[in-house]
């Protein structure tokens, strides 16, 4: 499953502002709009269906099962932590079933009680973003089990282990991930327009993962058709798995910087070495780009570090915004960012930097009743013209940086031209060509 991404937030120096106590009113309006439309449509759809769905016990508790099954697959993995950002679970694997065999208002509530959970035991974070996550979770488990109910009526009818059921069971599995994802997808491209679709739509892993779920749930789901205590067999090997999944995001996130999801210093490092050797090995050019923020410090003393940090992650974001899949941008410490550039030249490395400094300058954060705009400036040094390995690039980019701060910041700027060596020049001067 795919929900929005969750942080903590914290009011400045104690003192909270309107948009401290509702966050959600800092945000753009349109986003506002849309979550608030999204929110709406889940709540009336469930009322609706509550009040036309005739109740049944049978019915009920196998609900109270499936979300219990959730509840411990959130108690058995929370002592590993999860990671910031775009977060994944397996908690599908309880909320297809429920879309599956259960009338479609449970499809609807099903995320609330495990989305409560998530926030008291795993990550207090901003209101908002829970309920938004359990109304496009709601709203897409809901959808699916509209279009499953319509062919298959009841359990009575036609065996969910036949082939026909299954098909139709796997087919709604899939219109659930597409429309879920697809809801998240919308709020964040609102959220950062510049921000490219295929970061937050789907990716390999991500497929891999979906398709994982999918797999989980109609199972769980046919277990559960079978008989309620089959639930207590499934429950081990989808907590195995939850925990499996947490485990690599974890390393994953070891490898990130936390305030921007950028990649940190050493993972930076290591990834950039091994550029420079195959560009050693290949012939190819690369190119290094130092990027530092402008004036940083007055951000911090002016607006606090929490609005400091919401710069960097969206200097962060417009950087990786503009830049390749292979490029490996990272976090080098404090206001600095740095980027490696394989296969570009002066011409091409000068070009996507200058890309990077005309983007960053368009930016704003929104803060209380201001919109905060930052400029940047970046050195560039390329291989085998300013170095030759990482810390001679490293040390002409920051030269580079240098100048660029001197000569009044917001700029893009080259080392100067290396000066010959000394016996060059004594040839030179001794009649060879000038």
């Amino acid at each position: 499953m795919t929900a929005l991404g969750h942080s903590s937030d914290e009011s400045r120096g104690g003192v909270q502002s309107l948009a401290d106590r509702w966050p959600l009113l800092a945000q753009p309006t349109m986003l506002v709009l849309y979550l608030c439309a999204t929110v709406g449509l889940a709540a009336g759809a469930a009322g609706y269906l509550a009040v036309s769905t005739e109740f049944r016990w049978s019915e009920f508790l196998t609900f109270l099962a499936l979300v219990a099954c959730g509840a411990v697959c959130i108690e058995a993995t929370r002592r590993l932590g999860m990671p910031a950002g775009v977060s994944r679970d397996l908690l599908s694997a309880w909320w297809l079933p429920v879309a599956l065999l259960l009338p479609p208002v449970y499809a609807l509530l099903a995320p609330l009680p495990l989305q409560f959970l998530l926030q008291i035991r795993v990550r207090a974070t901003v209101l908002y973003r829970r309920v938004f996550s359990a109304a496009a979770i709601g709203l897409a488990a809901g959808v699916a089990s509209m279009v499953f109910h319509a062919f298959v009526r009841a359990p009575t009818g036609p065996s969910l282990g036949a082939g026909g059921p299954i098909a139709l069971a796997v087919g709604c599995a899939v219109l659930f991930t597409v429309l879920n994802t697809a809801l998240i997808a919308v709020a964040l491209q609102i959220s950062d327009p510049d921000s490219r679709w295929r970061d937050v739509l789907w990716d390999r892993e991500r497929v891999i993962l979906d398709v994982v779920e999918l797999c989980l749930g109609v199972l769980v789901a046919i277990a559960c058709w079978v008989s309620p205590l089959l639930l207590v067999l499934t429950l081990p090997p989808v907590v195995l798995l939850q925990r499996s999944l947490l485990h690599a995001q974890l390393k994953a996130a070891a490898r990130t910087d936390a305030k921007t999801g950028l990649l940190n210093a050493t993972a930076w490092q290591r990834e950039a070495d091994t550029e420079i050797v195959r560009a050693r090995r290949t012939g190819e050019t690369l190119a290094l780009l130092i990027v530092d923020i402008d004036h940083f410090k007055r951000v911090n003393d002016t607006y606090g570090h929490l609005v400091g940090d919401q710069v960097l992650a969206g200097v962060a974001t417009a950087l990786r915004s503009q830049l390749r899949e292979y490029d490996v941008v990272g976090r080098f410490g404090g206001e600095e960012f740095v980027v490696l550039l394989p296969g570009a030249d002066v011409t091409e490395a000068r070009r996507v930097a200058e890309r990077l400094r005309s983007r960053v300058g368009r930016m704003a954060i929104p803060v209380d009743d201001a919109m905060i705009t930052v400029t940047v400036s970046a050195g560039v040094a390329i291989m085998s013209v300013h170095g030759d390995d990482l810390i001679e690039l490293l040390a002409a980019a920051d030269l580079a940086l240098y100048r660029a701060k001197e000569l009044g910041r917001d700029r893009i700027c080259l080392p100067v031209a290396p000066v010959p060596p000394p016996r060059a020049r004594a040839d030179n001067s001794d009649g060879g060509i000038p």
